[in-house]
């Protein structure tokens, strides 16, 4: 894991980032569920060597950024964490990069404070504001409980083999998901479900980009994702070979789309 040298002390936990610094214009990457910061490493660098202020931070809980004892982890307070790190740096409307837990919170980010954002870029997430079918209510209201009932010793591996497709992509995510006490993770997976809230007619306030995994079988982004292209009137851009971490598994793909958008 790099080390983040930059610390931010926040009710409840104590965050670690990287700031590249610099008068280009701000990119914010934040990493997805039980993963961290490094996912993101190749399309950093590049957002860096291009000219942007690059921005990158593990959530609470996550990678280096502690969670204090006795505190669980939640929606708001990772919300509210995201905030306070924009308004830390001074950042004037960054672009947010989000993946999984990440594209829900830049999301609803944009949603509730739109002068935050200047740009989204979410890749491998569902749509927060997006209608859900019957059959997508009922899962949403299962995966904890069902995830609860794996044993912990193998809940690291299911989870990995479920979200990459290449060797070394799927043995990060292991080693990640295996840092992470359960009872954390079914929070964060609890936190993740929270942020989806149909709204229909809701459009995002800021321009939009979607990326998404080929092999993405993660939830309902597979079929969301596209609904939500659709509903936008903007291309969704799908990475041939790559699952849910695309950002690993298709770093050059996925960097491509990411310094176009930024661009």
């Amino acid at each position: 894991m790099v080390h983040l040298p930059e610390t931010l002390d926040r009710p409840g936990a104590t965050l670690r980032y990287q700031d590249t610094g610099g008068l280009g214009d701000a990119v914010v990457f934040t990493h997805g569920a039980g993963v961290d910061h490094t996912m993101f490493d190749a399309q950093f660098a590049a957002a860096r060597d291009a000219g942007f202020r690059a921005v990158s931070w593990d959530l609470r809980g996550h990678g280096a950024s502690d969670l204090h004892h006795g505190v669980r982890f939640r929606s708001e307070d990772a919300l509210d964490d995201l905030a306070a790190l924009i308004d830390h740096l001074g950042l004037r409307r960054p672009a947010l990069v989000g993946h999984s837990l990440g594209g829900n919170l830049v999301q609803e980010l944009a949603r509730r404070e739109h002068a935050l954002a200047g740009r989204l870029i979410v890749v491998d997430s569902t749509w927060n504001a997006g209608p859900l079918t019957r059959m997508e209510r009922f899962w949403l209201r299962l995966a904890a409980p069902s995830l609860a009932m794996i044993p912990a010793s193998r809940l690291p591996k299911l989870m990995a083999t479920a979200s990459a497709t290449t060797p070394d992509v799927i043995e990060y995510a292991r080693r990640c998901f295996a840092r992470m006490p359960k009872p954390v993770f079914l929070d964060v997976w609890r936190a993740t479900a929270e942020l989806v809230d149909p709204e229909p007619g809701y459009r995002s306030p800021v321009p939009l980009t979607l990326i998404r995994g080929a092999a993405d079988r993660t939830g309902n982004i597979a079929t969301a994702m596209p609904r939500w292209a659709a509903a936008e009137g903007i291309e969704e851009h799908v990475i041939p070979d790559a699952g849910h971490i695309a950002p690993m598994d298709a770093p050059d793909a996925v960097t491509e789309v990411i310094l176009a958008a930024l661009r």
